[in-house]
């Protein structure tokens, strides 16, 4: 029997009726990225680009997901054609690309992402996950259908490109990252910053504009639902590495300090 292949994340963000919230797995763990897809959560961004994240990693926890509803983005370290290519084979259908700051640099990742000849996609879906070792019917032919691409803006440039970005046949929406683009205003560390929120608001106006969804991270909760109210329409507001952190942090804090937990028995 031919097998079928989940809808992308660009089909999910079409036909809801509600933005789509997420969150971060970072922590390179399989077994923690299942514990997150089980959250009920719509949506989960399993990241190359600063977490201890290889090939072997991701397919794990691709893997691990895959029994939950919740969709798994992968976004790659680096807008590279080999890494997309390597990252798509192992089965991963939404991809996230950062630093993409013009449309040229946009349409170079769609190239990427699609096969010749729209694209230089590299076929082997005989050998990979990504077409089930050619169960999938027509999976060469229908490639587009099975994978969204979606950019990230996180530069001043980016922001005063974004109407250009999003307008590019292939890219399928823009996700903002507050805190790269605050580091490029010269406001590191400052993601909360009203000039910061002004931009990521101006790159919003301009995306839907474009006709694109748009996406924003917001761990602080009064932030996102300012976002929502924007006009995002997907949001990553957590990551299983802070939630561990700041969960382990508040058992120290109620239980003593650095470690010194009163009382022995369990």
């Amino acid at each position: 029997m031919p097998l079928r292949l989940t809808p992308t994340l660009r089909e999910r963000l079409r036909t809801a009726e509600r933005p789509l919230a997420g969150m971060w797995a970072s922590s390179g763990s399989a077994l923690v990225a299942e514990i997150c897809a089980g959250s009920g959560l719509d949506w989960l961004l399993i990241d190359m680009e600063h977490s201890p994240n290889g090939l072997e990693s991701v397919l794990a926890q691709l893997q691990a997901v895959a029994a939950y509803p919740i969709t798994p983005v992968v976004r790659v370290p680096i807008g590279d054609i080999v890494t997309i290519k390597q990252v798509l084979d192992l089965g991963a259908q939404n991809l996230l690309v950062p630093m993409i700051s013009s449309a040229a640099e946009a349409e170079e990742v769609v190239a990427s992402v699609r096969y010749p000849p729209r694209g230089r996609r590299g076929v082997g879906s005989a050998l990979a996950r990504s077409a089930r070792w050619n169960r999938v019917d027509d999976y060469l032919a229908d490639a587009d259908d099975h994978t969204s691409l979606f950019v990230q803006i996180e530069t001043t440039t980016g922001v005063e490109a974004a109407g250009e970005i999003a307008a590019v046949d292939g890219v399928d929406g823009i996700f903002v990252g507050p805190s790269d683009l605050a580091a490029s205003m010269g406001l590191l560390g400052q993601q909360g910053h009203p000039d910061v929120e002004a931009a990521v608001l101006r790159t919003f106006e301009a995306v839907l504009a474009a006709g694109k969804p748009v996406g924003v991270n917001a761990f602080d909760p009064a932030t996102a639902d300012r976002y929502l109210a924007a006009g995002a329409r997907f949001v990553l507001v957590g990551a299983d590495v802070a939630l561990l952190a700041r969960g382990s942090e508040a058992l120290a804090a109620r239980f003593g300090a650095s470690g010194d937990v009163k009382g022995t028995s369990y």
